[in-house]
Order: structure tokens, then sequence, then C-alpha cells
């Protein structure tokens, strides 16, 4: 058999074939380039601004606007770069819809809440709508879950879900004032964490240990005065019966003592003072009431462990040293009393010498 032309026309390959068979180019695969994409951003960049104002107008007032325009230009971009002219679809029309989801996926972000939870605070919203028409009152919690075919639960947990709102923390709140003047704050103001932090509690317990060392270096006298009027919070004329005195000297020694105190907690806690001699006997007084204050103050825990372990030792040395000069005090005393009852018994020694014979 003579093979005839069409079946001795060989077959071409599949690799040649392909290439020289005209490729079409594609619009979806082929990329504009960069000049073409920033003219017709450019150009319908006004369009971004009136899909975020129509969506806007129904969210609530703390979204912010801002963000939902950087998501819409974001979507202009992708717009501008797949945009086909072979579709016949206006770019305004297709740019349109790309920005418009482009702002509610950043919608569905910013909100803390799922979708499913908002379809079904949606569902529940709109039955409990059509009851209340119904009805001509709003229905009851039992009416709302049978005509749902649901629970109780389940009516009460999507109330609670609906219930979750998204708020700015530098929205105003509006309030009153006590004169009606109206006040303005943010969320962020309302919200500041007013307790005190570690170094103020440092700081509070540190200025506590000086106070108490300064009560216990007062003298005696002003000391009652103090725990009597202020720790024991008992009246002027029951302290004045106490000390024998009248109630305004009772107040001018709790006056006296606070000066004191004051000075002693400014002399410890800031020690920037002129290291100048003391002139005079009441100054020296302060001065030892000040170094008195800084030693109760160290035994108290202010200041290193070596110094306060000192203070303490200190303060017990002269808690006993009073009873050892006490104790010395007498026993001098006696043995001063026993040649001074001698000399009494001893006679004279010219009596003595007149006695003898001649």
């Amino acid at each position: 058999m003579i093979p005839t032309q069409r079946t001795a026309e060989p077959a071409a390959p599949r690799t040649a074939r392909a290439a020289t068979a005209p490729r079409s180019a594609s619009p979806r695969t082929s990329r504009r380039d960069a000049a073409a994409v920033e003219a017709l951003v450019t150009a319908h960049l006004p369009l971004v601004g009136h899909v975020v104002r129509e969506v806007a107008m129904r969210l609530p007032a703390h979204v912010d606007s801002g963000d939902l325009a950087g998501a819409g230009a974001a979507g202009l971009l992708q717009a501008a770069r797949g945009y086909d002219e072979e579709t016949g679809v206006p770019f305004t029309r297709y740019a349109s819809t790309r920005i418009r989801g482009a702002v509610l996926d950043e919608l569905r972000v910013m909100d803390l809440v799922s979708r499913g939870v908002r379809s079904r605070g949606r569902e529940m919203h709109g039955v409990e709508d059509s009851l209340t028409a119904t009805l001509g009152r709003r229905p009851t919690r039992e009416e709302l879950a049978g005509a749902m075919g649901v629970g109780t639960a389940e009516v009460d947990r999507r109330r609670a879900e609906s219930g979750v709102t998204v708020s700015s923390l530098d929205a105003p709140v509006a309030g009153s004032g006590d004169g009606g003047e109206a006040l303005a704050r943010t969320w962020a103001e309302g919200l500041a964490d007013e307790r005190p932090g570690p170094e103020e509690l440092a700081l509070r317990a540190e200025r506590m240990r000086v106070m108490g060392a300064g009560v216990a270096a007062l003298p005696e006298r002003l000391r009652r005065v103090v725990v009597g009027t202020f720790l024991e919070q008992r009246p002027l004329a029951e302290v004045a019966e106490e000390l024998g005195v009248t109630e305004s000297r009772v107040s001018q020694l709790r006056t006296e003592a606070l000066g004191l105190l004051r000075a002693g907690m400014e002399a410890v806690l800031e020690p920037q003072r002129p290291a100048e001699a003391p002139v005079g006997v009441a100054a020296r007084r302060r001065e030892a009431f000040y170094a008195d204050v800084a030693l109760h103050a160290a035994a108290a825990g202010v200041g290193s462990a070596a110094r306060s372990a000192q203070a303490r030792e200190e303060l017990a040395a002269r808690a006993a040293a009073p009873v050892r000069t006490a104790a010395s005090v007498a026993a001098v005393a006696a043995a001063a009393a026993v040649p001074a009852q001698r000399q009494a018994v001893r006679p004279a020694p010219w009596a003595t010498r007149q006695a003898l014979p001649a």
C-alpha cells in the first residue's frame, strides 16, 4: 500500500508544536506596569473615601475611619493590578467591589466577636422584633426561646454575646460634675490604675518606719502626748489630766512634738543639710534628736543590714545603761554614807586629848 501524502506527513513533536503555536496573552496572568497602576490608583483614589463614608454610616462612632481608609486604599491597589479591560466591566464598579470587600475584611479583623456570634445575635433580634410587633410588648425569655426553638439558657447566652461592644480608649466619656457642668474624659483616663506602684509602696513603708523612729526618739513628755492624742485617739482633757497640765499646754506640747517629728524625718530622709557645728543649747539638742531619730530608723530597717544590727545593739546597750547607772549611784551613795556614820561615832581628837590625865 502506497501511503498517501496525508499519512506520509510525520507527526510534529509536542514540544515543537507547543513552541510554534501562538500563545494568547492572558489578561489575568499578565501584570500591568507600575506607571499604569499608579495612574489608575491616583485617578480613582476619591472612590476610597466614598466607599468608606458609605460603610461608616452604619458603624458605631468608635470605629476609626483612618484604618478603614487604609484598607480601602489597599483594595484599590489590588483592583488596579488585577483589572481586565476585556471583561467590559467599568473599573469604577470593579474597584468599588474590591474596596468594599477590603473594608469589610478590616472590620472583621477589628471585631472581637466572631461572625457566627454576630449572625446569631441578628437572628435573635429579628425574632424579638417580630414578637414585639405581634404581641405589642417585648417578649419574655420563654416566649423568645419558644419562637426560636431553643432553650432559655441559649437565649441568655446569645444576649450576653451580642451585648459585647468595642469602644476606643480615646473616646470621651461624658458626665456631670457637682455644679452640673459637663465633664469629659477618655476611657483611658477612667481605666487608669490609681493604685500605688512598688516604688511608691516602698517609699511609704520607709516613711512609716522613720516616723515610728521619730516618735520613739521624742522626749518622754512629748512622746506621751503624741501617743495619747494620735495613736490612742484619747481626748486632750484625759491626756492633760494624766500629765497634770492644762489642755492648752497639751496642745502646745503636741505642736512642739509635730515640729520635731517633721524636722527629724526631713533630717533622715533628706540629709542634704549644711554641715555646721551647732551653736547654742537648743541647736545641740536638735542635732542630738536628729541623730537619735537616725539611730532608731536604722534599727527599724532603714539602711543597710550591718547598720541596722549595729543600731539595735546600741539601743539595747542604751536601754540597759540607766539600770546600771542607778545601781552604781546607789552603791556610791551607800559607800559614802558609811564613812560619814563612822566619823559621827568616832570622838574628836581634841576631846580624847582632854580626857587624858595631865
